[in-house]
């Protein structure tokens, strides 16, 4: 962790977008230091020349922790810390940015963004996330994707499309209430798009109330009406949906979403049934950009 605070600690604005506001004053205005405080540790910091956060953590003054929150709001890189949100520790990029699958899935942002570059760009800024059944992780992927799009600084929607299991409201600790189905069934409006505390550029569209008839739901034009404002309205849309076992529900919005990636599940999934979906999609006319294979 030392490596991290002396790597990062003393940047202030290096024309970066950063906020100019030094890490000292930003941990007393956090409630973090107080005044008394800050003058022990520039006092330290005279007899050892190390960076400001470091220096209170070694005082015993702060955490490391309290130390990156800090760095997250001069660099605007948004993060949450345990117990402040009902976003849950799945979402893990949201909550520890620096662990190892928080890495992946930037890499992962990474290939996708370069992928959809050929594309153009109003067309890049759709990607449906399908499976072949339920567990294989689909809607953890599209909530952690969305996390490190939008901590990239671009407005983020994540919507759920799964009208059948819809899960994205409980990752993100939100009331079902209006969401994509009441939408589509004319009951609500764009209001129903909620943003999430804490994560700056980031909003989720819910599925709403379990309908009778989802598929029809989805296959209304008032879907592709939708989709084609949001396309000008945010940087990146991504579309969790229902397990391809389950409905064909991934298919018919893949029709409606240039590009899709798939996720499969070790020594779960079968790769005929994945072949099978890729196809499916491929024919519904969107470009599957790759796979993701979930360990677990």
């Amino acid at each position: 962790m030392s490596s991290v605070l002396g790597r990062y600690a003393a940047v202030q604005d290096g024309g970066l977008g950063v906020t100019a506001k030094p890490l000292g004053v930003l941990l007393v205005g956090a409630g973090k230091l107080t005044p008394r405080d800050t003058e022990a540790v520039l006092q330290y910091q005279k007899e050892h020349p190390i960076p400001f956060g470091e220096a209170a953590v070694r005082l015993g003054l702060i955490s490391p922790s309290d130390v990156l929150q800090m760095l997250a709001r001069q660099f605007d890189y948004p993060y949450l810390r345990p117990g402040e949100s009902g976003v849950q520790p799945e979402v893990v990029t949201a909550y520890d940015p620096y662990c190892e699958q928080s890495e992946r899935l930037r890499a992962l942002r990474g290939q996708l963004l370069l992928r959809g570059a050929q594309a153009a760009s109003a067309e890049a800024r759709l990607l449906v996330v399908a499976s072949v059944a339920r567990g294989d992780g689909r809607s953890y992927l599209a909530a952690n994707l969305a996390v490190v799009f939008s901590q990239l600084g671009q407005r983020t929607l994540l919507i759920d499309a799964d009208l059948r299991n819809p899960r994205q409201h409980a990752l993100f600790g939100l009331e079902l209430g209006e969401g994509l189905s009441t939408y589509l069934s004319g009951r609500s409006g764009l209001d129903s798009v909620q943003e999430i505390a804490g994560l700056a550029q980031l909003s989720v569209l819910t599925a709403g109330p379990v309908p009778p008839n989802p598929q029809e739901l989805l296959l209304r034009s008032s879907l592709s009406a939708l989709l084609a404002g949001l396309r000008r309205e945010y940087d990146a849309v991504i579309i969790d949906t229902s397990a391809a076992e389950v409905a064909a529900d991934a298919v018919a919005l893949s029709a409606r979403g240039p590009q899709a990636v798939l996720v499969a599940r070790r020594n779960h999934t079968q790769v005929a049934r994945l072949h099978a979906l890729s196809e499916e999609i491929a024919a519904a006319g969107a470009h599957v950009v790759g796979c993701v294979l979930n360990p677990h």
